[in-house]
């Protein structure tokens, strides 16, 4: 077997640990991203039911304006036929409808300034809410903006770790990496551990004493027979 070098595998498993978190944290940035876009658009559906309760409110006055110009126009009506009316009885169920729509006018009238009054009060309530939320999706947008920022440089950093383990891989004999790559496959599961008297610092199961010793002298790589992992002896 080729001369073993349990600091190229270390330099190796260093960089490889550095890309996978730098992979890591990339695939991260969009999912933030996303949750940040969702609090922005709660934030503009706050605002447009805020704008949407005022303008209810608004069309609710409106329709009244017009069953009070109506009313109006019948009881106008009513009068002219007053003075038209020849018998008593007819005279008398005008003037029975005039009151009868003069009082329908009244109410509506008071409904009119009850929805005027609550139409101010939503009115503060949307600017006071605008204000709020506009400045809270100014921080979610400038939040967007860092984290792309921040993808842009994991690319950056990224590109560089990528390369930094092309050039520890040669370093590293054909046989040894072969079993540095079959253990690394399972994520964030290190590949060499140190011996921890007499256990494997990964599954912390007790080796052998032939692996220990194997360990203890670097003379060739050592394998915990557990678990698998490259095992070494730190002094």
């Amino acid at each position: 077997m080729a001369a073993f070098s349990i600091e190229k595998l270390l330099v190796l498993q260093e960089r490889d640990s550095k890309r996978l978190t730098l992979e890591q944290q990339l695939k991260s940035v969009p999912r933030e991203v996303a949750a940040v876009e969702t609090r922005i658009a709660a934030e503009k559906a706050a605002i447009e039911t805020a704008k949407a309760e005022w303008h209810g409110l608004e069309s609710k006055k409106k329709l009244l304006e017009i069953e009070i110009k109506t009313a109006e126009e019948k009881v106008a009506k009513y009068r002219t036929q007053q003075v038209q009316v020849r018998k008593n009885d007819e005279y008398q169920a005008l003037t029975h409808e005039i009151e009868t729509t003069q009082a329908g006018i009244g109410t509506l009238e008071e409904q009119e300034i009850g929805v005027m009054i609550t139409i101010d009060e939503a009115k503060k309530r949307f600017a006071a809410a605008e204000a709020e939320l506009k400045k809270n999706i100014s921080g979610h947008e400038a939040r967007i903006r860092t984290l792309r920022e921040r993808e842009g440089q994991l690319q950056a950093e990224l590109k560089a770790a990528q390369k930094a383990v092309a050039t520890a891989r040669p370093e590293v004999p054909e046989p040894q990496l072969r079993i540095y790559d079959r253990i690394a496959i399972k994520p964030g599961h290190p590949v060499c551990v140190t011996v921890n008297g007499g256990k494997c610092g990964g599954c912390h199961l007790k080796v052998p004493t032939h692996i220990e010793v194997m360990a203890k002298t670097g003379s060739e790589i050592a394998t915990c027979d557990q678990c698998g992992r490259v095992v070494y002896w730190q002094s």
